[in-house]
């Protein structure tokens, strides 16, 4: 048996570039769990969607998808500027000041709590996906467990942040999971499939910009907190 047979072949521009960029969008989400600002969240988001674009550029210069360069600039106008500037706008300016001040009361747990929490989530996702071993060129196997890591962590963003706007945004990071998975596993859909996905971001921008609006102008604050007192 030669030396060559034995020594594994190294990945490809595509599977290295796939795991790298999901792995530093993880790392992202794990940033939106440590900082206390929403605005600052917001600036994480559009990073994490940019990761997005340039995923979406790597696949098509790698498998010659022409349509995937459209839905690249398509979600780099929707998700980095679009909806980050949309919520900028619609965060009222007193957020930040409540939230540093801790007046708002979002956070259930300490942000280094959250961190690791969010670990603990994003171990049990990624062990647990990587354990179908779902693999092949069409799917790296690292990147859709990444993904997969990626979910659950949005899950628990939303559960311990207890404001509209970082339940908001833990929505749209899990967008961002489905849509590195999805990549990952189908970029040769057609592009109005991809498109529909996009539509439905602005459905969700929609209703959560109204959802900001109502309960900031009932309660006079972006918490939460108060609702659990609600009774049927």
């Amino acid at each position: 048996m030669s030396l060559a047979s034995t020594v594994p072949a190294a990945p490809g521009v595509y599977v290295g570039a796939a795991n790298v960029i999901a792995a530093v969008m993880l790392l992202i989400e794990f940033g939106m769990l440590r900082q206390a600002l929403a605005r600052d969240q917001v600036r994480l988001y559009a990073a994490q969607s940019a990761l997005i674009s340039v995923l979406a550029v790597v696949i098509a210069a790698d498998r010659n998808l022409p349509d995937l360069y459209v839905l690249a600039a398509l979600s780099a106008g929707l998700k980095v500027v679009a909806v980050p500037l949309v919520l900028r706008r619609l965060l009222p300016a007193t957020a930040d000041e409540e939230e540093a001040a801790g007046v708002a009361g979002s956070q259930t747990v300490s942000p280094a709590t959250a961190v690791l929490a969010g670990i603990v989530l994003a171990a049990f996702g990624f062990f647990s996906f990587g354990g179908l071993h779902v693999h092949g060129r069409a799917a790296p196997a690292t990147a859709l467990a990444i993904a997969a890591a990626m979910m659950l962590v949005a899950f628990g963003l939303m559960i311990v942040r207890r404001d509209v706007a970082s339940q908001a945004i833990g929505f749209l990071a899990l967008e961002n999971s489905i849509s590195l998975a999805a990549l990952v596993v189908a970029a040769g859909l057609p592009l109005i499939l991809e498109t529909a996905f996009l539509f439905d971001l602005l459905v969700a921008i929609v209703v959560f910009g109204m959802l900001i609006r109502a309960h900031h102008a009932r309660a006079e604050s972006l918490s939460t907190a108060d609702l659990t007192r609600l009774q049927g």
